[in-house]
C-alpha cells in the first residue's frame, strides 16, 4: 500500500478520475468550516480522536490510489494517519458544498462514505444556510435531521438556537454557532 503524496492544488481522485476543486470556494465556506472545526476540536480535547479541516486526504479504497479531501473529518486511529492521508474509517465527515461540488457531495461522495462505514455524514450549505445530518443505520445512510436556518425571531420557524449533537461524541452546537460568518 503506497502513501498518497501530492504537491498540487486541492483535488480528489474518485474511481481513477481526478476532480479539480478549484477555484477556491467563497469565504463563507471556510468560515463555516472553521466554526465546525473549532467546536469539534474543543469537544475532542480529552479524546484520542482528532479533527482535521481541509488538509488531510481520506484514502477510502486501499486497493487503489483514490482519495477524497473532506472539509471536516474525525479520525480516531492515529496509526492510520500516514503522510497527509488517513487510511482508517472516519467516525464523522462533513462536506461544505459549493456550486462546483454539490452534485458530487450529495451523490458519489455520500455513497463512498456510506460504503466505507462512516457513522455520520453532514452536508452543509453556506448559501442556503442549510444542514443535512445522515446516520449510518444497517449499512445505509438515513437522513435524521435537516435544517434551513430561519433567523427571524418573529417567525414561527425561528431555529437559530436549535442544537445539534454529533452521534458518536458528546459535542453539541447550535445552528447559530455553525452558520455565524
Amino acid at each position: 500500500m503506497a502513501l498518497v503524496q501530492r504537491d498540487r492544488i486541492r483535488d480528489e481522485k474518485i474511481n481513477g478520475v481526478i476532480f479539480d476543486m478549484s477555484p477556491l470556494p467563497r469565504y463563507e465556506h471556510s468560515l463555516i468550516n472553521g466554526n465546525l472545526y473549532a467546536i469539534i476540536k474543543a469537544g475532542l480535547k480529552d479524546s484520542i480522536c482528532r479533527v482535521f479541516m481541509e488538509n488531510i486526504d481520506y484514502v477510502y479504497n486501499l486497493n487503489s490510489d483514490d482519495y477524497l479531501e473532506p472539509d471536516i473529518i474525525i479520525c480516531c486511529d492515529k496509526n492510520q494517519i500516514r503522510g497527509n492521508s488517513y487510511y482508517g474509517t472516519p467516525k464523522f465527515v462533513a462536506e461544505t458544498i459549493s456550486p462546483s461540488t454539490v452534485k458530487r457531495d450529495r451523490t458519489i461522495k455520500k455513497d463512498i462514505y456510506e460504503k466505507a462505514g462512516v457513522d455520520e455524514y453532514w452536508i452543509v450549505s453556506p448559501v442556503e444556510r442549510a444542514l443535512e445530518i445522515y446516520y449510518l443505520n444497517d449499512g445505509k445512510y438515513e437522513l435524521v435531521e435537516s435544517y434551513i436556518v430561519e433567523d427571524d425571531e418573529k417567525s414561527e420557524h425561528y431555529n437559530l438556537k436549535t442544537e445539534v449533537t454529533l452521534k458518536c461524541f458528546p459535542i453539541t452546537m447550535t445552528l447559530e454557532e455553525i452558520f455565524t460568518i
